[in-house]
Order: structure tokens, then sequence, then C-alpha cells
């Protein structure tokens, strides 16, 4: 069965956040995006037509503060899934889901739904193994503070979800953290999977991902230094567990008909009307509580987490973008997520202007 972000054509193009309000912007502007499920809708059907490769949702259930309450809005991703799969035709959606708040087996069950209701093929996971400690207050869950235990908690978790989509009839599970018995699960995903993503800036997100994902989510400070990581990453896979792995990557992209439009924006959104206030919340969390950014990015990072929440920032004119994105590729990853302040209303000028320079310099197939 043909699932055509595993086909190893070109180099993957996909939108990140557009299930929260503000995406990766976080701004104060009166146009930042919505999140509503009118303008996602608008904005899926845009990429598929596009041809945009995939949706990746972030799971969220407290907003990061501020003025604005950055993300204070989000669409839970599995729902959302659900409803892009019906009403596209062609681009995979992936679910993320947490596994400290989600049972493996109803997300087994969830995620073999999601890919029949896409025809089989398009439905992806990224599994997320936590960081964002007031989350788990809310859930009135305790949270691991040792990196290391939240991964095993993680691996266990996919371990059954791996169990119920390839065990047929009863089975059980006697392991460390799930203990279940007569366990029953159908149906399972056509073919036997899903597509596989979890972020990994951290060692633990990376072995994690060396072990069981198709594809590892990283932050990188530029293209070049995203280099060493692609190559130690897919490295790590084959010595470790002798298997390859995907490496994407995430940036937000501001492209106007000149550089001084395309600055002058960037300056607007994310320095006059930054929300500082959830800027710094959010850059004090991920300090405290996630290992995806060293001390020494974040000391660095101030305006990029308010104009794109610590991605890599490509600016410019259609012709700066495209080159932008095609570092990106000859870094060595196979594919990376862009963010707009508006997605719906400025991916079709990407898609016009930028799409046909990457297929022009042998980045992205032909259509």
């Amino acid at each position: 069965m043909t699932r055509a972000i595993l086909d190893g054509r070109g180099f993957k193009l996909g939108l990140f956040s557009p299930n929260c309000s503000g995406g990766l912007a976080v701004t104060k502007i009166d146009e930042r995006w919505s999140a509503s499920w009118e303008d996602n809708l608008r904005m899926a059907r845009i990429a598929d037509e596009a041809g945009i490769d995939f949706l990746l949702p972030i799971a969220r259930w407290i907003g990061y503060k501020g003025e604005t309450n950055f993300h204070g809005h989000v669409l839970d991703p599995t729902v959302w899934a659900a409803g892009l799969l019906a009403s596209t035709q062609r681009i995979a959606v992936f679910s993320t889901v947490h596994t400290a708040f989600n049972h493996p087996l109803v997300v087994a069950k969830q995620l073999a739904t999601l890919d029949q209701l896409g025809g089989g093929g398009r439905a992806g996971l990224n599994i997320v193994a936590g960081w964002n400690q007031p989350e788990y207050i809310a859930m009135g869950v305790d949270m691991p503070q040792e990196h290391d235990a939240r991964y095993a908690f993680a691996q266990e978790w996919w371990d059954v979800i791996r169990d119920a989509w390839s065990q047929e009839g009863i089975f059980d599970h006697d392991g460390e953290f799930f203990r279940l018995k007569n366990v029953e699960s159908e149906p399972k995903p056509l073919g036997g999977r899903v597509p596989v993503l979890n972020a990994g800036s951290s060692g633990q997100g990376r072995s994690f991902a060396a072990k069981n994902s198709d594809f590892v989510f990283t932050i990188i400070p530029d293209a070049e230094t995203g280099r060493g990581i692609v190559a130690g990453l897919k490295e790590q896979a084959r010595a470790d567990n002798s298997r390859d792995v995907g490496v994407f990557t995430l940036g937000h992209v501001v492209c106007r008909p000149t550089r001084a439009e395309a600055e002058e924006y960037v300056r607007y959104y994310a320095d006059e009307n930054a929300d500082w206030g959830a800027v710094d919340y959010l850059m004090g969390l991920q300090g405290l509580h996630a290992q995806s950014f060293t001390p020494e990015m974040l000391a660095n990072m101030r305006s990029r987490f308010a104009s794109g929440h610590g991605s890599l920032p490509i600016f410019g004119t259609p012709d700066d973008v495209a080159e932008g994105v095609a570092a990106v590729h000859r870094a060595g990853f196979d594919g990376m997520t862009v963010a707009f302040v508006d997605y719906a209303g400025e991916l079709p000028y990407f898609a016009e202007e930028v799409l046909p320079r990457l297929e022009a310099m042998g980045v992205r197939p032909k259509r």
C-alpha cells in the first residue's frame, strides 16, 4: 500500500501547529492565526491542492499566558485529524498524542480508525513523551522529573500499540507500566501500521526515534549546524538499531515580493507587537522542563521565539525563501515543516512562488 510520506521521493514539506491559536507566532496583532475549524479547513484544502505533504498539529491543554494566552485555543489533534482526513484527498495528517494522558489501546484504535477514514496511507502518529509540567498538574498526573523515566514510559506505551496492531486475536501485556489482560484490538491500520514521528532534540528523544520512528523532528539553530545533527541521528539509528530514520526540522516563513516588505512585517508582528509575556513564560518552561533547546540557544533566541516559537526563521523574497529551504535540504534533512502568521492567507503565495522554485532546484519532485 502506498504511503506517500514514506516514498522517499524528494524533500517533504509540512505545516506545523495550525490547530493552535497563534500558530508559531507569539504576537498580539489582531490578524494572528485564529486556529478556528473554518480557518483550518480552508488551510488544509489549500495545502492539499498545492501539494504540501503533511500537516502536523500540537497537543496542548493550557495556554502560555501573556496578553494573548498564546496557544490557549487549541483544536484536539485527533479529532482535528479526523475532520481534515475526511475533507482532503492526498495530504498526510498526523495526530499528536501525549503518552501520559492517553491510554495506548485507545490510541491504537483511534489511529486505525483515522487510517481507514483517510482512505489508507494518510494518517500518522506523532508521539510526545511529555515536558510541560503545568499540563501534568492540570491533569492530576505526576510528571517524572527524569527525562529518561518519561521515555521509558513512552517506550512501553508504544510497545503496547505495536502489539495491538500486530497481534491477532486475544493477547496480554505484562510490563512495568501497563498490565493488560485479554486485550482485543480491531480494526488495525491498513497495512498494519501508520507513519510515526517524534520530537528528538534531547538525547533520549533521539534514541527513541532511532529505535521506533520513521521520522525524528528536531530543532536546529541554522542549516549548517543541522548537517551534523542529521548525520549523527542517521548514524545512531543504523549503529544501534540497524534501521534508517528520516530527519525533519521546523521553520517559520515570511515571504514577500521584496526583502524590505518581509523585514518590515517581521518587525511589525514579532517586535513591535510581540507578546513578550507569553514569550518569556514559554522560554522559562522550555528551559526548566524540556531539552529541545540548549541553555545557550535559549539565551540568544528571545526574538526567534516571538517570531516562530524558536524554529528556524526563513524570511525574504521567494528566491530567499526557496534558498532557505534548499539549504536545509542540502544539509541532509528529509523534510521540514513551515509555519506562517496567517497559514491560509500566506500559503497561496508560497505555493505559487516558492514551490516551483524548489522544483526547479531539484529539491522537490515535479508535480
